[in-house]
């Protein structure tokens, strides 16, 4: 076929041909009888091999390279190829995000893009300590830095750094709300779990109202903080919330404190009380253990005839702890 009819099949302008030519790569090596070169059978093959290295990413000085090479190991050039692509979509990936994190401050002017570059990369720096320091420096962050701010705290890997970041969005009030409630819904759990961590450490009403709302979060974590959240604020509910968390052993520690700190402030100890001797009734040994425990905190005229009747419980471990608190209460009294 002549370089016409070749261009028109293969779909190869007949300007990449006569590239191809020029270079070496592909040629035609036979001639018709009016003297044309013309493209063989074995051309044709050479030409659409050609084609499927180059749809692979390889660059024609590669395609050169191993084209001829009998010792060629095409497993070896699918595996770089892997590599190179993996490295292009990382660093693509890398710049629609730090394009985004230029775009969430709403910039105006040449002026803002440059000034929120500056700080991407300021925060992108090699040295944890120039990355610190960047953040203690913006004491007063502008709000329009914040979703800056946010992101590079979000993949910090130094505690330092993170910690002056974290303090630096702290100060930006609820201006870093819309940012990390963003990251709650992210698939990586460390960067769910330091969004949620700087929402707790933002400690003002809206921030606690995300919180409150996050109670039916898939991440467990995320998920038993935000219960006990809202029985910190006396939310209703609470109560057989806490208890869950105290016999499933998720966070029970936190969770007996706040269910003592619930039935004192908002005088509710009835109404605790009530909901443990219950749950006693029907709980495994090891969550009767931890129940008992909530125990040791309330105040001894409520508690004393539950653990009275835990005494003889058949669990050992449960009736010791009864009758620990017992005695602790007993001397208490005596003092």
């Amino acid at each position: 076929m002549l370089i016409g009819e070749v261009a028109q099949r293969s779909g190869i302008s007949a300007r990449m041909l006569r590239h191809y030519d020029r270079i070496g790569l592909v040629s035609p090596s036979e001639r018709t009888t009016g003297g044309y070169r013309e493209y063989s059978e074995s051309d044709m093959r050479r030409l659409f091999h050609v084609e499927g290295l180059r749809s692979l990413g390889l660059s024609l000085a590669q395609i050169a390279d191993v084209i001829d090479d009998r010792a060629f190991d095409p497993a070896v050039m699918v595996e770089n190829v892997i590599e190179r692509t993996r490295e292009q979509i990382t660093q693509g990936q890398e710049l629609v995000q730090r394009l985004e994190d230029v775009q969430a401050t709403a910039p105006k002017t040449w002026a803002d893009v440059l000034h929120t570059i500056g700080l991407i990369r300021g925060l992108e720096s090699p040295s944890p300590s120039h990355r610190q320091q960047l953040a203690l420096k913006a004491a007063e962050p502008d709000q329009r830095d914040v979703p800056v701010l946010v992101e590079a705290m979000l993949r910090e890997n130094t505690e330092d750094a993170a910690g002056a970041l974290q303090w630096a969005i702290a100060r930006s009030g609820d201006a870093a709300i819309p940012a990390l409630t963003q990251a709650l819904d992210s698939p990586d759990s460390e960067r769910r779990r330091r969004a949620f961590d700087a929402l707790v450490k933002l400690d003002t009403p809206a921030a606690v109202r995300v919180i409150m709302g996050l109670t039916k979060h898939e991440d467990l974590r995320i998920r038993n903080r935000a219960i006990i959240t809202r029985a910190q604020h006396g939310r209703k509910g609470s109560i057989a919330a806490l208890i869950g968390l105290i016999s499933t052993g998720q966070d029970d520690v936190e969770a007996a404190d706040a269910l003592t700190e619930l039935a004192l402030r908002d005088e509710q100890i009835h109404q605790v009380m009530a909901a443990l001797a219950k749950a006693l009734k029907t709980a495994e040994p090891d969550a009767r253990r931890r129940l008992v425990g909530a125990l040791n905190d309330l105040p001894p005229d409520a508690t004393r005839d539950t653990l009275t009747s835990l005494l003889d419980d058949e669990d050992r471990a449960t009736a010791l702890t009864a009758r620990f608190i017992l005695d602790t209460q007993a001397k208490n009294d005596q003092a």
